[in-house]
């Protein structure tokens, strides 16, 4: 029972403490950990990292270990990379770099960290954070209230399927595609068939949680010439489960939700300016004046929103 939760905003200073507010009040339906997937002012170069490590004892060892594999890929840190822990066994990272000669190449090599260091989120815009607690903890902790930008996603999360681990916690990145992430209320119950075969492919999965392998799948579909709108629809008949999931990129949101439509959504839309959520009184929580309620309530249901003047390729 899990609240998820996606706002496109008119303006950027709104868009952290909006996201906040609206796991807030879905808090109840998960306090195991909160996240978000903000996606801020857009780079022309450079890529903007988030993760974790687990270890604070060797995070000097981690940040160096990590940054020779940047550099034998062409990148390097733009600047010192930003710690954040607390008295959590973990600790968090934010760091900007050059552009890899090929993301995909880079993130194996990085991969090959994980029992140590792991990156959450690569992208120009995209930035996921996420850790163990409620909407505020994780708020405060990490300054999500005062992170700015077009669009982003939250979640709640109530763990069925896998471990209350902080780097199980949700939005997950399709990795290795930069700035893709998604937030998933539901769960998969094909997940180690559709695993094995992306698998084999050569998509790498860092949790045994089945929203992260939504995430690749969507993306995969996407790689092979399929448009945003068709990998939703696609996934609807293809992957078996109870599911409603978004999934963001730099232009914008897009939701698919099962056949059996067992796992809500209802989004408030002010001419572009939209707030979605598992529950209707969240999404008044951000829009406080009296206003129609879209109530995605059907079985096998897509939509797409686009941000400003983008709009998700056709």
């Amino acid at each position: 029972m899990c609240g998820i939760a996606g706002r496109i905003v008119a303006s950027g200073t709104l868009l952290g403490r909006n996201l906040v507010e609206l796991m807030e009040a879905q808090e109840h339906r998960g306090a195991d950990s909160t996240g978000f997937a903000i996606y801020g002012p857009m780079r022309d170069d450079g890529y903007v990292l988030r993760g974790m490590g687990f270890d604070k004892k060797t995070i000097d060892a981690d940040l160096s270990d990590f940054q020779n594999i940047l550099r034998d890929h062409g990148s390097d840190f733009l600047n010192d990379p930003k710690v954040i822990s607390d008295e959590s066994a973990h600790y968090c990272f934010r760091m900007e770099i050059k552009d890899p000669k090929d993301i995909a190449a880079w993130v194996g090599d990085a991969d090959t960290l994980t029992d140590r260091i792991e990156v959450q989120s690569c992208g120009r815009s995209l930035e996921i954070i996420k850790d163990i607690g409620g909407a505020a903890a994780v708020a405060d902790k990490h300054g999500v209230r005062d992170m700015i930008g077009t669009h982003g996603l939250g979640h709640a999360r109530l763990a069925t399927e896998s471990s209350v681990l902080p780097n199980a916690s949700h939005p997950f990145w399709a990795r290795p595609f930069s700035d893709v992430a998604i937030v998933h209320n539901g769960q998969i119950t094909d997940y180690f068939t559709w695993r094995e075969k992306l698998e084999r492919k050569g998509y790498r999965f860092l949790t045994s949680n089945d929203s992260e392998l939504i995430a690749v799948w969507v993306s995969d579909q996407i790689k092979t010439g399929l448009s945003m709108q068709q990998a939703l629809t696609n996934s609807i008949s293809s992957i078996d489960g109870v599911f409603t999931y978004m999934i963001a990129n730099a232009e914008g949101i897009g939701f698919a939700k099962d056949r059996f439509a067992m796992k809500p959504l209802v989004v408030m839309d002010r001419n572009g300016d939209l707030a979605m959520a598992t529950e209707e009184q969240a999404v008044r929580c951000v829009f406080e004046d009296e206003g129609d309620v879209i109530n995605f309530d059907g079985p096998s249901m897509t939509a797409l929103w686009g941000v400003g003047n983008r709009r998700f390729a056709a």
